[in-house]
């Protein structure tokens, strides 16, 4: 075997050595590819082939990589790969000339051509273009994958997207869709009355969520300066400033692990909206994944791996503490204190550290025995205040708040509260996180004096989300793992 491999290496490394050798030639004779500044482009592959009846006979330009190459003589085929998808151009002698045919033939798959000719159909009923001239655009000084074993390994994959992009088809479309999502969203948004902001990335208190912040050093300012984890507290800052349906979709950062799910840094959105509650972000919910999945797949039920996720019908609406007493068979309405709670943990193996409190109990119970039977669409309202510390208290019950998140495939989606906006109450949850981070919660908040005076000026009653991207697209597109769905994602470098 490691025979084998020093062959295929010594192989590999001598078609390096003749496509270098190609491009001094083609220099030494004044033909540099790369002195060629623009290509006038006027068709895409799929274009010529979906509109083939009004463009045969007429004269079109694309552009894009050869793919594949045969040479018969005085004649050849190619197929050239764009945006679109791919189309096969005839190369002929007597058509091109003899010098252009000659370099031609010399041309590599992976080079990057302009094809001008007259678009047809071949004797085999394929509709083709019939060049009248073939320009080197770009010299490919490198072999795709293909030509050996093809790109399967899925860590070469992500480290280069670029070629992971030109070998399979449905990568390209993927992120095709990825775009779509987001500019429905968008359109959605803007069409509901809310206007997309920017917050800052770089903060002194990274606050908003239960998660580690990446930290850096201002060295202007000679400060230290964390990356966000989350958009919510600058843009309730913009709800008391009077702008009533705000969103933004940006980066944020989170210092953890990586798995199917996570990625350190991910594509977050959030919208705010005055005089509305949590009920309210319920049904906007519900409404904008119908109006994605409807434009981005053509329907409102999604394919997942083996399942069928119905977003067609009103998406379930079900409480923690119901929902656990369901999946668990614990009723959390007869548990009053925190030692029935601890007490009802150890009997049911759920594992809890000493500064959790009777919420967050529930919580874990939740974790444990709920989230993976949430398959189709459900919204799981009413958390414990222990573990939203920045949400409004249910008048009726105090122990619990107007909170829900959004669950589908046995993952968390979004997560929506009614605003917290009592500046009082507000600081008495940030000196509570506070507590829990002496007590070695590094993923508590900390308390953000500005964000209190912004609160103390006056916020309306409001309603909030923030959606996971990712994990959308990822659902929308059918693909098994987060990293399937960011172009670029974290990976661990190569010199380590």
């Amino acid at each position: 075997m490691a025979q084998n491999n020093n062959a295929l290496e010594q192989d590999i490394n001598q078609l390096l050595k003749v496509r270098r050798e190609k491009l001094q030639d083609l220099q030494e004779n004044g033909k540099d590819p790369f002195q060629i500044t623009k290509y006038d482009v006027t068709h895409h592959s799929q274009e010529i082939k979906d509109n083939y009846d009004e463009l045969e006979g007429k004269t079109v330009s694309i552009a894009g990589r050869m793919m594949f190459k045969r040479v018969m003589g005085k004649a050849s085929f190619c197929n050239v790969q764009d945006l679109q998808g791919n189309i096969q151009a005839y190369v002929a002698r007597d058509n091109i000339g003899e010098d252009s045919y000659k370099d031609f033939k010399k041309y590599d798959v992976g080079d990057i051509l302009g094809i001008k000719g007259e678009v047809f159909t071949t004797k085999t009923g394929e509709k083709s273009i019939h060049a009248t001239e073939v320009t080197l655009l770009s010299k490919s000084l490198q072999i795709l994958p293909e030509k050996f074993h093809g790109l399967t390994d899925t860590d070469i994959r992500y480290r280069q997207r670029y070629v992971d992009l030109i070998m399979n088809a449905d990568v390209k479309d993927t992120f095709i869709k990825r775009s779509k999502v987001l500019s429905t969203i968008r359109r959605f948004l803007d069409g509901q009355g809310f206007m997309e902001v920017e917050t800052p990335m770089l903060v002194s208190n990274a606050g908003g969520a239960a998660a580690r912040p990446f930290e850096t050093h201002f060295n202007a300012l000679d400060e230290d300066l964390k990356l966000r984890i989350s958009l919510e507290l600058y843009l309730k800052r913009l709800i008391v400033g009077g702008m009533e349906r705000v969103y933004e979709i940006g980066r944020v950062f989170r210092n953890e692990g990586l798995d199917t799910r996570h990625n350190p840094e991910f594509t977050l959105m959030e919208l705010y909206q005055a005089y509305t509650d949590y009920h309210g972000m319920m049904d906007l919910t519900e409404n904008l994944y119908r109006y994605v999945a409807k434009e981005v797949t053509g329907s409102e039920i999604l394919t997942y791996g083996d399942k069928e996720l119905d977003l067609s019908k009103p998406f379930e609406r079900i409480t923690m503490v119901d929902a656990v007493k369901k999946y668990a068979g614990v009723d959390f309405n007869e548990i009053h204190t925190l030692e029935e709670a601890r007490a009802i943990a150890k009997e049911k193996h759920v594992e809890f550290e000493e500064r959790h409190q009777k919420g967050d109990i529930l919580n874990l119970f939740f974790e444990e025995y709920v989230e993976e039977h949430l398959i189709q669409p459900t919204f799981v309202m009413d958390h414990p205040i222990e573990i939203s510390p920045l949400t409004k208290k249910k008048p009726e019950n105090p122990e619990y708040v107007e909170r829900f998140e959004f669950f589908m495939n046995g993952w968390e989606m979004a997560n929506a509260y009614s605003e917290l906006n009592d500046p009082i109450d507000q600081r008495e949850r940030f000196e509570a996180q506070e507590a829990q981070f002496a007590a070695g919660n590094d993923e508590a908040n900390h308390t953000d004096e500005d964000f209190l005076n912004a609160l103390s000026i006056g916020m309306p009653p409001t309603g909030g989300i923030g959606f996971g991207i990712d994990r959308m697209v990822m659902m929308m597109t059918n693909s098994p793992a987060i990293r399937d769905v960011l172009l670029f994602p974290t990976m661990k470098s190569l010199d380590k």
